[in-house]
């Protein structure tokens, strides 16, 4: 049900609002300004037009890719359009080379012919043309099992990985909050022993020790392309995820060409190979890699104070820009991207005057370990090893994130800071009938407000519905402009946009918790 078909019966519920009821958390709530922001969230919504530039026509955003830069730009100048100050991409370190793909095509040829759903890794190499042949499959479950292999891989196609089974779902693949989940997700964690998460862990790293040594003996054999599956939960039914296959350090080797396909076309080619059949492949894949600027860069505007007294104080929101390549980062973190200009929009367009400066990072490298949001959190307030502080380390009142996905908000993970209970709770309070309810005294992880909260500045990632992030679009293939839906976005610029004006317009900053411990000694390098 979309709000804008219900405007006056939405809106009129701001009216049952008691004054009484917004007194009781001492929070003083601008309803009048919280009215503007819905009709400009819900009327005039540009979120989707936002969404379909990132997505359908600029593409993937890959960090330091030509895609990536070309998106940034437009960001940039459209946000200038909408009347942000001081737009810009502004550097926050060295990332290393950009890398794209221009085409990849996997087919078996023979007995039948069959295409393949694939997608090179990122920074590995292509294939110089098409190359065909009777692949080699490698399966090997300890470095002991490669010495088989040894000196018959030399311009081979090579399949790698168990003949895994597609698993059937009997759960929806996308799933909202209810009362329940909301409920349990508001209690306390239990703490205890995690023997499932150590044995996982110690898995991980037997795989990845057995991966470089694959890499390295195929480097070595010569191979000429590598075929693997997704190996991920869920990935099922044509659905891959995939990350980085090589170095994006200019001074390193180039990978080799590696392509990952769907489980289910992997399984049928090894099966074959397995029984003895003849079968035939051809791969041609192309890939490029950008050097020109290694520097990392953050998409940053601004909606100046409105008070002299407070507009050197700054309220952040952001989400980060960059995403992988399969698709186009729809959710992962395009909506996250257009929901917080649509926040800038509102506020702008609406007339409001925060009494603090408003302030909107989109970052980069987020997908290669928070590199974006830390760069500029080191740059700007504080160096986390030493947690020696700069000067506008005092000066951030609020950092607000968004990236789990385009599902519709429910309320604020509290990373522990109580202190901000009551102040978040009238604040959502507006809000309650589109599904703002729920506040947990939990973290979550995983995304760029841990830079900030690292810091002992407040930063914070909102609940949000789950729809089908963790089952189809996460990392994905099928991360495209379908996964999210317009009412969802709607509701969250609408809801972001209101704590974002209200922490700009409080008289004092959102309290903090105790600072962190230097995570490196003084004086040690």
């Amino acid at each position: 049900m979309r709000f804008r078909k219900h405007a006056p019966l939405a809106l009129a519920a701001l009216s049952s609002l008691s004054a009484a009821s917004l007194a009781l958390a001492h929070e003083p709530v601008d309803l009048n300004a919280v009215t503007r922001i819905r009709e400009q969230a819900f009327e005039h919504s540009k979120v989707m037009d936002i969404l379909w530039n990132l997505t359908d026509k600029l593409g993937p955003r890959l960090t330091n890719s030509t895609e990536m830069f070309r998106a940034a730009r437009w960001a940039r100048d459209r946000l200038t359009e909408m009347g942000m100050d001081n737009a810009r991409l502004e550097p926050w370190g060295e990332f290393g080379m950009g890398w794209s793909f221009q085409r990849c095509r996997v087919e078996m040829t023979d007995p039948t012919y069959m295409p393949m759903i694939a997608i090179p890794r990122a920074w590995t190499s292509g294939t110089n043309g098409e190359i065909k042949g009777v692949p080699v499959y490698v399966d090997a479950d300890n470095a002991e099992d490669l010495e088989e292999y040894k000196g018959n891989l030399a311009g081979k196609i090579v399949l790698v990985g168990p003949v895994n089974p597609v698993d059937t779902p009997f759960e929806p693949l996308a799933k909202r909050h209810d009362a329940e989940s909301l409920a349990a997700l508001a209690k306390p964690r239990e703490r205890g022993g995690n023997n499932d998460f150590a044995r996982r862990f110690a898995e991980f790293r037997r795989l990845r020790a057995l991966r470089n040594a694959m890499n390295k003996m195929f480097k070595e054999e010569g191979v000429a392309a590598i075929i693997t599956h997704d190996n991920g939960r869920y990935k099922d039914y044509g659905v891959i995820s995939l990350g980085s296959g090589g170095s994006r350090d200019p001074d390193d080797e180039r990978a080799l060409p590696q392509v990952i396909v769907s489980r289910e076309q992997f399984n049928r080619v090894a099966r074959l190979l397995e029984h003895g059949e003849e079968v035939q492949m051809a791969v041609d894949v192309k890939t490029s890699f950008q050097d020109d600027d290694l520097t990392g860069y953050d998409i940053v505007a601004e909606i100046p104070g409105s008070d002299p007294a407070l507009r050197d104080q700054v309220v952040m929101i952001g989400g980060h820009f960059d995403s992988w390549h399969p698709a186009t980062g729809a959710t992962d973190n395009g909506a996250g991207s257009a929901v917080m200009m649509e926040v800038m929009r509102i506020i702008k367009d609406a007339g409001l005057k925060p009494r603090r400066t408003i302030r909107i990072a989109l970052w980069t490298g987020e997908e290669q370990g928070l590199l974006g949001s830390r760069g500029y959190v080191k740059n700007h307030f504080a160096d986390r090893a030493t947690m020696e502080l700069k000067p506008e380390h005092s000066k951030l009142a609020a950092y607000f994130n968004m990236d789990n996905g385009g599902g519709r908000l429910h309320g604020v993970y509290l990373e522990g800071n109580a202190s901000v209970a009551p102040i978040f709770r009238a604040w959502m309070k507006p809000f309650e009938d589109l599904g703002m309810t729920t506040l947990t005294m939990r973290g979550t992880g995983g995304t760029d407000h841990l830079s900030f909260q690292a810091v002992g500045l407040p930063g914070f990632q909102f609940i949000q519905d789950q729809m089908d992030y963790s089952t189809r679009s996460h990392h994905t293939n099928m991360d495209l402009y379908e996964r999210v839906k317009p009412f969802d976005v709607e509701q969250s610029a609408a809801v972001i946009a209101s704590f974002a004006y209200h922490a700009a317009m409080r008289d004092d900053m959102l309290p903090r918790g105790p600072l962190p411990k230097p995570t490196r000694r003084r004086g040690r390098n």
